[in-house]
Order: structure tokens, then sequence, then C-alpha cells
């Protein structure tokens, strides 16, 4: 543990540069804990409290336009590939398009402190054709906010954080496979958290082709359509005996749907 403190003193600024830099581009790091570690260095003098902060909002800021591009010039097809690559549930997709649709650019303010929100804000600000300038101030000021809290944290609280590391060094080399462990622990979380939520999706499931079929048979059947109203507003296009009920209305207008008769939803 010891050899570890004294690597992060030695080069804390590159390690929260890249290390802020890997969550911002999508791999599940849980770099809030590399700002705590930071800010309590700080709080020792090993490390320049302004510095840790500056360094980290720029990688936040480079993170963050990088994926406001891709969003730009991809447009929504980019939530898909994040969603694939995320370890948060697909859920968040949905839960995030709605924040965003209601917030707009106010919503990137909070975005780092919502779980799966922070890598699916950027694309979906660069998606709904925000201006370059208004991205850069809300996510400048979010980025300000996020790294202050937990590097200031880190330099509040920074003596009974180097207790907690002291105590955990007596330990010697069973601290370091006890921090692994629990970084394996939480990735191992996610993938279950997703997995679960995918054998979900798998009941009754049908294929497009299928539907195609019973269309032109004229058989009875019901068609909704949950796309939220970004998705729907990015691609209008819709099946013609389609009823559209957005996905967060399904609950309350589930009265709306007829109980002799098959119903197909889709959401894409």
């Amino acid at each position: 543990m010891e050899e570890l403190l004294q690597f992060f003193a030695t080069y804390g600024y590159l390690v929260v540069l890249f290390g802020v830099l890997i969550e911002q581009l999508g791999i599940p790091l849980p770099s809030n804990f590399v700002l705590i570690i930071a800010g309590a260095l700080a709080g020792g003098g090993q490390l320049e409290l302004t510095f840790v902060i500056l360094i980290a909002v720029l990688a936040c800021l480079i993170g963050n336009t990088i994926w406001f591009y891709v969003g730009r010039t991809s447009g929504y097809k980019v939530l898909g590939f994040l969603c694939r690559i995320s370890l948060e549930p697909d859920r968040c997709v949905n839960s995030s398009k709605s924040l965003f649709k209601k917030q707009g650019a106010r919503s990137l303010l909070v975005a780092k402190f919502i779980p799966g929100f922070s890598i699916f804000a950027p694309p979906l600000a660069g998606a709904t054709r925000m201006s370059l300038g208004r991205f850069l101030i809300f996510d400048l000021l979010g980025a300000f906010l996020w790294v202050g809290v937990f590097a200031a944290l880190g330099f509040l609280f920074s003596n009974q954080i180097e207790s907690v590391i002291e105590y955990a060094g007596s330990f010697g080399a069973w601290s370091g496979a006890i921090v692994l462990l629990g970084l394996a622990c939480y990735l191992a979380w996610k993938y279950i958290a997703r997995q679960r939520f995918i054998r979900s999706l798998r009941v009754a499931r049908i294929k497009a082709e299928e539907v195609k079929e019973r269309l032109d048979a004229n058989e009875e059947m019901l068609i909704v359509d949950l796309r939220d109203p970004l998705d729907f507003e990015s691609n209008p296009i819709v099946i013609s005996t389609a009823v559209r009920i957005p996905l967060e209305e399904i609950e309350e207008r589930h009265h709306d749907l007829p109980r002799d008769q098959d119903v197909i939803l889709y959401c894409t």
C-alpha cells in the first residue's frame, strides 16, 4: 500500500488526468475515488489541490467533447453503441434521454453525479444539435462541481483518510489485494445487473419479419410505439396501424391496451 501511495504522490497528476479521462471515455473506472485520494494527498501537502482540480476538469472536457462530436456526427445511433459497451442496465438509456429532454443543458451540471447518465449526456447534447459553446459552458460548470466535491472531500478529511490508509498498510500486500478484490466485485456486480436485465428482455420476442407477415395477413393485433420523444423526433417514421404510447406513460395508459388480442411493443 505504501508503494501505491508513493506512486500516486509521484505521478499523482498523471493518475488524475488518465483516471478521469478513461472513465469519461466510457471505461467503468470509479474515478471519484481517484479524486478523493488526490484531494487527501493535497491536504497532506504532497499535491497541489488547484492543479488536481484543473487537471481533472481538463480530462472531463477532453472526454466529453469527444463524445459530443460523436453524437453530433452519428446522431442517436451512438446511444445503441454506448448501451452495448456500458455495464449500466439498458434502462439507463431511457432515463438519461428523459432527463435530458426535460432539463436540456442544465442536466450537464449534475450529469456526473448520476450513475449511467454521465456517459450518455455529452453525445445526447451533440445529437440534439446543442451549440458547442453552450455545451462547453454547462459541461465546464458541471465538471468543476463534480471534481470540486470529491477533491474537497479528500482534502477536508485527509487526516482520517491517511489514518485509514496507514491501517490498511499494516496488512502489507493483503491491502492491495483487498483493493483489487473490491474493484473486481464492483465490476462483477455491474456485469451481473446488466445480464439480468438482458435476460428479462428475452421473453416473448418477435422478429420484424414475423410482424410484417402478420400485418400482410390482416391478423388482429395491436402495435404500440414506445419510443421516447427524442427517438421519435430523430426518426419520425411510423407503422401506420401503430398506437404511440411513450414508455413513461405505459403504466398509466395500460387500460388502453386490449386484453383479447396480441400486443406487440417496439421501442427502436
